[in-house]
């Protein structure tokens, strides 16, 4: 593993050449993650454990299996399991947060073999870096300064809201069906969601997630992660806990692919008015 930094673009990459052998697609009968499998020998609601195949060393890479059921979906858990998958994100944060080796914990999950998820159970992982990546940091930046993670405060592009947390489309997304999750009020990070917070989160984001399944048929893939408050022993007072969710269907099995002249440029062409994919996903029913 090596982490190398172009020189003339200064974007970071990890090159891993190990991850080639990592397993692809099993089927449900020869799944590593359902219970008796290689990653899951005993009975289990949530687990997490270190990534076999990681993309960078020193056990700061994990994956996190949300159910035992192969066929189960985040997106369709009781509520009650849902919460326990938000508990283990709060959990593993705080402990990965808490090495003096670590600066950013990142929780995702890919979903869907079009998105690059080699495993189909449920299942999504948690990355953590000794520094804050460019993402992130750009994001805090703009926080700090002045820019609010609400700005986009348009009804016409709000999905869901109830219990002091919304999703939303933003006015500018990258991917057609594009949300973002998260608290009306300013919370920093997953670890310090109190009760009540963390049983509203995972509510909202599970009828955010159901609801982009139900736009197309079949479902469309997905990717989301989550982005909070550095670990770096900086109080970061801008920090703002939220999800970043891509749905990258711009019509039903079609995928919206990030083109040439977007990579080439840094710019991004959209071609769904995001005020219709917000309309799209409300009338989905919840």
């Amino acid at each position: 593993m090596e982490l190398r930094i172009d020189p003339l673009t200064g974007v970071q990459v990890q090159v891993t050449g190990s991850r080639q052998s990592r397993p692809n697609r099993p089927s449900s009968g020869d799944c590593p993650f359902c219970v008796g499998g290689t990653e899951a020998p005993e009975p289990y609601e949530v687990k997490a454990f270190v990534n076999r195949w990681p993309s960078f060393p020193d056990d700061r890479c994990e994956v996190v299996l949300y159910a035992p059921d192969h066929d189960a979906r985040l997106s369709t858990l009781p509520l009650a399991h849902v919460r326990r998958v938000v508990d283990l994100w709060a959990e593993r944060t705080a402990a990965l947060g808490a090495r003096d080796d670590l600066a950013y914990v990142l929780v995702f999950e890919n979903n869907g073999a079009e998105v690059g998820a080699t495993i189909p159970h449920p299942h999504g992982q948690i990355y953590a870096w000794p520094d804050v990546p460019p993402v992130p940091a750009g994001e805090l930046a703009r926080l700090a300064d002045g820019h609010r993670l609400l700005e986009d405060d348009r009804p016409e592009l709000v999905v869901v809201e109830r219990d002091g947390w919304r999703a939303w489309v933003p006015s500018a997304p990258i991917y057609p069906y594009g949300m973002r999750i998260a608290p009306v009020d300013r919370r920093p990070d997953l670890p310090s969601l109190a009760d009540a917070e963390r049983d509203a989160f995972a509510s909202v984001l599970a009828e955010a997630l159901r609801r982009l399944e139900g736009v197309f048929d079949p479902a469309m893939p997905y990717l989301f992660w989550i982005h909070q408050r550095p670990f770096d022993g900086r109080p970061h007072p801008e920090a703002w806990l939220h999800v970043e969710v891509a749905g990258p269907h711009r019509s039903p099995g079609v995928m919206r692919y990030v083109a040439g002249a977007e990579l080439g440029s840094g710019t991004y062409l959209n071609p769904v008015r995001p005020e219709d994919a917000a309309a799209d996903l409300r009338s989905v029913g919840a």
